[in-house]
């Protein structure tokens, strides 16, 4: 098949490692995805040629000729590749999974989520931990429990392990760090999130946005091309893709070779992009070792000098995991929208505010007080409903908060 280049990447002995560890339930869900993802190669590869062909771009030459046009148009990078496939490249190499999560939430055992990642070195499934920032249902016959067994053709259905390990047994969810946004790349999903080593990444499972919508873009860093052509095609239509507006071909790609040399420092120091539904969700399979796969923690500067900032720095010293924080989000109660997310939101707001602010860390003390004692909240609904609520003043603080700093607060630093 002509031009599939972004699918032909050898086997790195990082990657044959992160197989070697992966039970059989969890290579077959890989390779059904892939499989999925090659079935759908020639497509993919059809609109990634005319959109680099109606924005005076190419892919590598078949022939002399091209060879020289591409020389003369200046699409040839300095190596001989196209700037496409340089982009690509670097991109496939050096992109990481980010996990996002809220720190202070209660965990299991009464401890927060940052205690028990650090008193056990890994970050669970769903499955395992029963916490989401997103819909409650992974458990057994439930929609996440569903949509898993589609996604990856009954893999996790049909493992062999024993029952009781099973939930062990199931991925992790994140999204794939392409655009290095200083919030990260979903942060509907926690202020908070880890990058994760490259390496980690050759187990991972790609949808073109959330997998609970079944989205028929899918992939992995092997089988990489029905995911590209989305973001093509999607910049190609719309001057949008991933978080980022006006954006062109020719300025993807150039954002792609900029993101995947930019020092994780410089990323945090920019700007929110606030991108709440727009990403490349990752499924990660196999563990998820705080020693061995995390690279970087970025937090919420509102956890600096709280009991949760303390755990957090003691896992990174634990762990040896660089430890970064973005600008934060903050906003007056009187800010409040009344036309995003619902109009309960402001009435919200000044029932759990601090000083008449919220950030996520008033919204995360709301929280465990309504698991402690639901009682200051009855008359707002069941726990799961004021629950519910409080996910999405989160959603309404990532979309119109502004920076930590503009409070009082620490701005962004390198800690």
């Amino acid at each position: 098949m002509a031009g599939t280049a972004t699918d032909a990447t050898d086997t790195t002995d990082d990657e044959a490692e992160n197989s070697s560890s992966l039970t059989p339930a969890q290579r077959a869900a890989l390779r059904f995805v892939a499989e999925h993802a090659i079935s759908r190669s020639e497509a993919a590869n059809q609109l990634i040629n005319e959109v680099l062909r109606m924005s005076n771009l190419s892919r590598p030459p078949a022939n002399p000729i091209d060879e020289r046009n591409n020389k003369r148009t200046g699409n040839e990078s300095d190596d001989g590749q196209t700037r496409f496939e340089k982009s690509i490249r670097e991109l496939k190499n050096h992109a990481r999974v980010a996990l996002h999560f809220h720190p202070d939430r209660p965990g299991a055992n009464g401890d927060s989520v940052a205690g028990c990642l650090l008193s056990e070195g890994f970050y669970r499934s769903q499955f395992e931990t029963g916490i989401s920032n997103g819909g409650l249902t992974a458990y057994p016959g439930g929609a996440r429990q569903r949509w898993e067994e589609k996604l990856f053709g009954g893999a996790y259905e049909q493992s062999n392990a024993d029952p009781d390990k099973r939930a062990h047994e199931r991925p992790k969810y994140g999204a794939l760090d392409v655009m290095r946004h200083a919030d990260g790349p979903s942060p509907r999903f926690g202020s908070c999130y880890f990058l994760l080593m490259p390496t980690v990444s050759r187990r991972c499972t790609l949808t073109y946005m959330d997998s609970s919508e079944e989205p028929e873009t899918r992939g992995t860093v092997e089988a990489f091309d029905d995911i590209v052509a989305a973001m093509l095609g999607d910049v190609f239509k719309s001057d949008f893709t991933l978080g980022e507006s006006n954006l062109t071909p020719p300025r993807l790609i150039d954002h792609l070779l900029e993101n995947s040399l930019r020092p994780l420092d410089e990323s945090v120091a920019q700007p929110a992009t606030r991108n709440l539904n727009h990403y490349i969700e990752a499924q990660v399979h196999g563990e998820v070792s705080l020693a061995e796969d995390v690279e970087a923690l970025v937090i919420d500067p509102c956890f600096t000098q709280t009991q949760t900032g303390k755990t957090l720095e003691s896992l990174c010293n634990q762990y040896e995991i660089a430890l970064y924080q973005h600008g934060g989000f903050a906003l007056p109660v009187d800010e409040i929208p009344s036309d995003f997310r619902g109009p309960s939101m402001p009435s919200l707001a000044a029932r759990i505010a601090t000083n008449d602010i919220i950030d996520v860390g008033v919204i995360g003390r709301a929280v465990t007080e309504l698991k402690g004692n639901s009682a200051r909240f009855s008359d707002r609904g069941s726990h799961d409903e004021v629950l519910q609520e409080l996910k999405l003043l989160w959603h309404v603080l990532v979309r119109y908060g502004r920076p930590a700093g503009e409070f009082g607060g620490p701005g962004v630093k390198l800690t």
